[in-house]
């Protein structure tokens, strides 16, 4: 097989090729459960694939994902078989291949199907190799003359649901808020390719041009965002921890949505800020380079994993006023009761604003998510006894359901009269009157994103001093 690596464990010599490391990481994926970039992590790890390498594979098991109804669908139509009665294994074999054939132009027709009739006979059942053979030698014969199935198109929920490979449910949740044409869209940038990895500017560091100009000396395709000053976007710069910029801490990752945030919430030098969900961190990093590293920011989280991450990225930032404590944001800290000037409550969420990046985000399911806007009210509720009088409560998620978001925040303003929104203004995308605004992918080109403003009235208006 082409595009193979070799690893050395204490007993053999491992070789797999990148189609096979896709294989294996889908399968994993399927029967455990486990996110892609955890299973594929450990993978490279183990195997210490080359750079080369890693791109492929990454981009045969996200594209497959990102894509599996369809490719599907389209199985279905060849297979003698229904799809739920083919061997998992073969499925996903198969479901690898005519993801390459229909999706990828840089690949032979031939490659992806000799590859796919190769796993098949090392992974599934004896006959699984003919029978791979035949349907994707058929599908790609039809490919070829542009006569593949089309999808039934009666029904517009379930026909976007296949097209775009997004569960109907979530269809109808996206048709509902924003029309079938609009939800057409935004399932299409979901499923946008090549996507530039955004990062922020240091500017206690440094500026855009000398970063640019640093990207540039190691050959990395690079440009300044559309709209939002010291923002950068890099195409295909592989391990971006090895960068200048990034070692010296001139850089760090962040979408433009949720620098947008921050701008919202506008803390000040000198100002006490809480960030009360903090990993992994950007938020407070972000917010300590608007304060000038003046202050103090206290970065609560329960994972010492994560607070170490936090901790480190402060240190290579040159972040000093950054704290990271591990403290629950749903539970009441006293120490903490009406003494920050902004607080920020980037709550957990379904994260269905981000479905662009991490394609296996939309096949969760309704009922695992239920739990949602009780947890996230009672997150805000928890951390908005942390806000000063005349206070910023800035509430924001990476997801698109009005139940974890506008309804959050009615459900919050109804109990706690002491609050309430605030219009501010975002650079790029102007004045937001109402307080609340929902940056959309294919609108804004951002991670789909909530973002409301709240203040804390004065004294007597509310909650009494404590």
């Amino acid at each position: 097989m082409k595009n193979t690596y070799q690893a050395s464990d204490r007993r053999e010599k491992v070789v797999i090729a990148a189609r096979e490391a896709a294989f294996k990481v889908l399968g994993e994926c399927r029967r455990k459960k486990m996110r892609p970039e955890e299973s594929f992590s450990a993978l490279v790890e183990k195997a210490g694939m080359s750079e080369r390498d890693i791109a492929l594979s990454m981009q045969i098991l996200y594209g497959t994902i990102q894509n599996m109804s369809y490719c599907d669908f389209i199985i279905s139509q060849y297979s003698s078989l229904k799809i739920k009665k083919l061997e998992p294994r073969l499925l996903d074999i198969l479901r690898l291949s005519v993801y390459q054939i229909l999706f990828l132009a840089g690949i032979p027709h031939s490659a992806a199907v000799n590859e796919g009739v190769a796993l098949a006979k090392k992974y599934a059942n004896p006959r699984a190799a003919g029978f791979a053979n035949a349907l994707l030698r058929k599908i790609t014969d039809d490919a070829a003359i542009g006569s593949l199935p089309e999808i039934p198109s009666e029904n517009e929920y379930q026909y976007l649901s296949v097209k775009y490979s997004h569960p109907e449910w979530l269809v109808r949740e996206f048709c509902d808020r924003i029309g079938a044409g609009g939800a057409g869209e935004l399932l299409r940038a979901n499923n946008a390719n090549n996507l530039p990895i955004t990062a922020q500017v240091n500017t206690l560091l440094t500026d855009s041009i000398t970063v640019m100009s640093s990207l540039a000396a190691d050959g990395v395709d690079a440009s300044y965002h559309k709209w939002l000053k010291d923002c950068i976007e890099l195409r295909n710069p592989g391990n971006i921890e090895r960068l200048n910029v990034f070692i010296n801490g001139c850089l760090y990752v962040q979408d433009a949505a949720s620098r947008l945030a921050v701008s919202a919430a506008d803390p000040k030098p000198g100002q006490f800020v809480i960030d009360g969900c903090a990993a992994p961190g950007g938020k407070s990093f972000a917010a300590a380079i608007m304060m000038k590293n003046s202050g103090r920011i206290a970065a609560f989280d329960i994972s010492d994993e994560k607070l170490t991450n936090i901790r480190d990225g402060s240190a290579r930032l040159g972040l000093g006023i950054v704290d990271a404590m591990n403290i629950n944001a749903a539970e009441q800290s006293d120490m903490f009761l009406d003494r920050a000037d902004v607080v920020l409550a980037d709550v957990p969420c379904s994260n269905f604003g981000v479905i662009r990046k991490k394609p296996d985000v939309r096949n969760k399911a309704q009922q695992d998510i239920a739990f949602l806007p009780d947890m996230q009210l009672g997150i805000l509720a928890n951390l908005s006894k942390y806000v000063k009088p005349g206070g910023t409560l800035l509430y924001s998620t990476c997801t698109l359901l009005q139940r974890e978001n506008e309804n959050v925040i009615e459900a919050f303003l109804s109990g706690h009269p002491e609050f309430s929104a605030e219009g501010f203004l975002l650079p790029g995308i102007g004045c937001v009157p109402d307080g609340m605004i929902t940056l959309w992918p294919h609108i804004h080109g951002t991670d789909g994103f909530f973002i409301c403003k709240l203040i804390r009235k004065g004294w007597g208006s509310g909650r009494s001093q404590l």
